[in-house]
């Protein structure tokens, strides 16, 4: 079995010599990986980072740019060169255990086409990024996918840094390169259209660096409710009700924020202390799960989930009143 690895990178001078150096660790024998490196014309280090891996590593690499610079278009390019039985893209951010590649591959022998893992949050090193990972970590907040948590082997609708057999593509197609945060979201429907299912492996977890600073988070959430909103005018289907959460909340507020001169002012602070019990019954499991900063993750967390669901949910609203053109 050959596996395509493929890293398509913007900008990850930082990040990619580490995923490049657990790359170079693995157990899976590396005459059996074809290892694409798609740059999207970063502005940094990271293409001679590519080029240094490809002259040293030990294994077969090629390089190729990614000149739309955007995610769905370096997968694309991935598809249209991939030499592999299956395909595997990893972000550049990312880090792998040395037995990822086995455990995806054993698993996939099992004769399963689509298979992933847990995408674990990398450990804090300070109590700055305890308190900014808990808006990736905390099922209030980003943590609500299947793939955020471990749990018993299971079909869900969605994964990570998944293994796929490259036949599943000749029934998908390519990427969708209209989209630029969703386009994940919008294979993983086509997959489940088509048939296939996305196996859940617990022996599989790789680790996730979460943006390190709150200014970076909230650009994200930002971008992903503006993309959700836009991608709902072409494939509406491909959203989970999580997707949509922060949306309707956003709607909610406004609603009954608006009826409180005309109604009553009840309704609003019903929903404002319901609102408050759940943020903090989560900022207090966000304390209990932070490996450290629990006094400061439980101060501000409560403050920070809703600037995160606020952020979130205008940015949906945002994205549904400025659709794609053409």
């Amino acid at each position: 079995m050959i596996i395509t690895v493929v890293i398509v990178a913007l900008n990850a001078q930082e990040d990619l010599p580490n995923l490049l150096e657990d790359l170079s660790n693995q157990t899976f024998p590396h005459e059996n990986l074809d290892v694409l490196l798609i740059d999207s014309l970063s502005t940094d280090k990271t293409k001679e980072i590519m080029q240094r891996f490809s002259k040293e590593s030990g294994f077969a690499v090629r390089i190729f740019d990614n000149e739309k610079k955007w995610l769905a278009s370096g997968c694309n390019i991935a598809l249209r060169e991939a030499r592999g039985d299956a395909y595997i893209r990893l972000d550049a951010h990312a880090r792998i255990p040395s037995d990822f590649l086995e455990q995806n591959a054993k698993a996939y022998a099992t004769g399963k086409s689509i298979v992933g893992g847990a995408v674990l949050s990398a450990p804090p090193k300070s109590i700055k990024e305890a308190i900014v990972r808990t808006l990736d970590t905390s099922r209030f907040c980003g943590g609500a996918a299947s793939f955020r948590n471990t749990g018993k082997a299971r079909i869900v609708d969605a994964l990570a840094y998944e293994l796929c057999d490259l036949r599943v593509f000749e029934k998908t197609g390519p990427y969708d390169e209209r989209l630029r945060r969703t386009e994940d979201n919008d294979m993983h429907y086509r997959m489940r259209l088509a048939g296939y299912s996305m196996y859940f492996e617990p022996s599989i977890v790789s680790y996730h660096k979460a943006r390190s600073s709150l200014s970076g988070q909230l650009r994200q959430k930002w971008g992903n409710g503006v993309w959700i909103g836009r991608t709902l005018y072409i494939q509406p289907r491909c959203f989970a009700p999580r997707h949509l959460i922060p949306f309707f909340f956003v709607l909610l507020f406004l609603v009954l924020l608006t009826l409180i001169p005309v109604v009553s002012p009840i309704p609003f602070l019903i929903f404002g202390l319901g609102y408050l019990l759940f943020d903090l019954l989560f900022s207090i499991q966000a304390m209990m799960e932070s490996p450290i900063g629990k006094l400061p993750v439980l101060l501000l967390s409560p403050f920070l989930f809703p600037l995160v669901h606020f952020t979130y949910g205008f940015g949906t609203v945002w994205g549904i009143l400025t659709p794609i053109r053409g």
